[in-house]
């Protein structure tokens, strides 16, 4: 029997959903290329803080709760009806390789210059409230789960831009 076949990078949700007419809430996940421990210090968090201030001001793109880990970041993050979720992935991950580059001689070396990244992101959209909850739980807990920390109000990297509340329900 064939070993089954997995794409190269994981499947994209549609970026609009007609079931709801305003803001969703997505739970994204990136990584780093083969899970390098370049994220979790300050510049990539001032770096990361000064995108989303800018997303927010200039195109009403809001990140509530996130976690940057050491090789991966989490983050909710919502836009409006014409928010195209994997182009605003694509100017983050920009916007921190530049600093990468700029702090670790090895993404500079021949060969790794273009893989700072594992290919693609994950996102899972938020359907209901209880489930916002339990993503945001997650999230606050993922330092200590991982071992970083024992309280995980004391990991530096994280933290919630602003209150994220699921948008959309179509009233009776």
């Amino acid at each position: 029997m064939p070993a089954p076949r997995f794409p190269r990078r994981p499947p994209r949700l549609p970026t609009v959903f007609d079931v709801h007419r305003h803001a969703q809430v997505y739970f994204v996940t990136f990584c780093t290329h083969q899970r390098r421990p370049w994220l979790a210090q300050p510049n990539i968090h001032a770096t990361f803080l000064a995108f989303i201030q800018r997303g927010w001001t200039e195109h009403r793109i809001g990140v509530g709760r996130y976690v940057i880990m050491p090789e991966h970041i989490h983050l909710l993050v919502s836009g409006g009806p014409d928010f195209n979720l994997g182009g605003w992935v694509k100017l983050l991950k920009q916007s921190l390789g530049k600093v990468i580059r700029a702090s670790h001689r090895d993404a500079t070396t021949p060969g790794s210059a273009n893989r700072l990244w594992q290919e693609g992101f994950f996102d899972h959209l938020i359907r209901r409230d209880e489930k916002l909850a339990s993503v945001w739980a997650y999230l606050r807990q993922n330092p200590e789960t991982a071992g970083l920390t024992d309280v995980p109000e004391d990991w530096p990297y994280q933290g919630e831009f602003m209150v994220l509340e699921r948008v959309g329900e179509r009233a009776s």
